[in-house]
């Protein structure tokens, strides 16, 4: 069965840092070229990019914390966490247009213009209430699962993350809520950024037990990965959900400059594969993949078209 995908494109996404910060513009420019083949063949269909409204970003976000974001806009120098999240001149208004973009992403879907959607500059799993961390400024995934109960009241969601780095924004925020289902896998906190996710951590109060944190050792590859995921299936088989963010990162795979997972591209097409098979058994096709981390652009734009093809396709 083909399956119509929508893919958000638009000249706001260039969602960077200034050169040579690893979160440049070429990241979405090489994706870019990739991208229009699939356009231009009428398997993917394009959504228009558009600025989350700040009431928007108020449904997760904290609003002395935008306040504090449009100022350093404004002068475009100083930092929003600890070291690593610069701000530049229009950080606010880039970092925004990736959290609208996953709403208007939702919105197709929940509509039905689309049955799956891809937003590129999604993903942003570090940032938290209050405070930007690890090069995210907005967390367009918990602004997005807000946004879905407060517009579609949607309440059950499956989160998955398969970034090289654990999700910590929003793990820990919805760490006690026992309608936000994660499963989680990334290399081990002991040795990369940002020291989360361990195995124990399945959740709390509520939330105990909804919640799978699956931390590999540096240098995991496919065989690796895949197992795990093998393991995970029955606890996400056993969930009931009504939508499914997939958070796609592809930090792990063999030669990003950053981590030490040595992933191919299997891995994005076999989850991706997984979770779309669910997505129209249990929630009615609504999927939303969002692009993640990913510093060695080639693998970052193979990594996501690969996605955005298995979501084409439903056998």
């Amino acid at each position: 069965m083909q399956c119509k995908v929508g893919v958000v494109l638009g000249e706001n996404l260039k969602y960077h840092f200034p050169k040579p910060h690893p979160l440049n513009e070429d990241r979405y420019k090489i994706f870019l070229e990739r991208i229009d083949e699939l356009v231009n063949s009428g398997l993917v269909v394009r959504i228009d990019s558009r600025k989350a409204k700040e009431d928007e970003l108020e449904l997760f976000h904290e609003k002395t914390y935008i306040e504090l974001v449009k100022k350093l806009s404004e002068i475009g120098t100083g930092y929003l966490d600890y070291g690593d999240t610069p701000a530049f001149p229009g950080i606010y208004d880039a970092s925004a247009s990736s959290a609208g973009s996953t709403l208007e992403a939702i919105d197709e879907i929940c509509s039905g213009k689309v049955q799956h959607a891809f937003n590129p500059t999604g993903g942003l799993h570090h940032a938290y209430s209050y405070r930007a961390s690890g090069f995210c400024v907005f967390n367009d995934i918990c602004i997005g699962i807000e946004y879905l109960r407060k517009k579609y009241n949607i309440k059950k969601v499956l989160y998955v993350d398969i970034d090289a780095h654990h999700g910590d924004g929003v793990y820990y925020s919805y760490e006690e809520d026992a309608d936000v289902y994660i499963v989680d896998f990334h290399e081990d906190g002991r040795f990369l950024f940002p020291g989360t996710g361990f195995e124990n951590e399945k959740g709390k109060n509520e939330g105990y037990g909804k919640k799978l944190n699956i931390p590999l050792a540096p240098y995991a590859g496919d065989d690796e990965f895949l197992q795990a995921l093998k393991k995970a299936i029955p606890f996400i088989e056993s969930l009931d959900f009504e939508f499914i963010i997939l958070q796609c990162g592809a930090d792990g795979l063999d030669g990003d400059p950053i981590t030490h997972l040595r992933y191919s591209e299997r891995v994005h097409e076999e989850t991706t594969k997984l979770l779309h098979k669910l997505a129209h058994e249990k929630c009615n096709g609504r999927l939303l993949a969002l692009g993640g981390g990913g510093y060695n652009f080639f693998n970052v734009a193979k990594a996501w078209i690969t996605v955005i093809k298995s979501l084409t396709i439903y056998e």
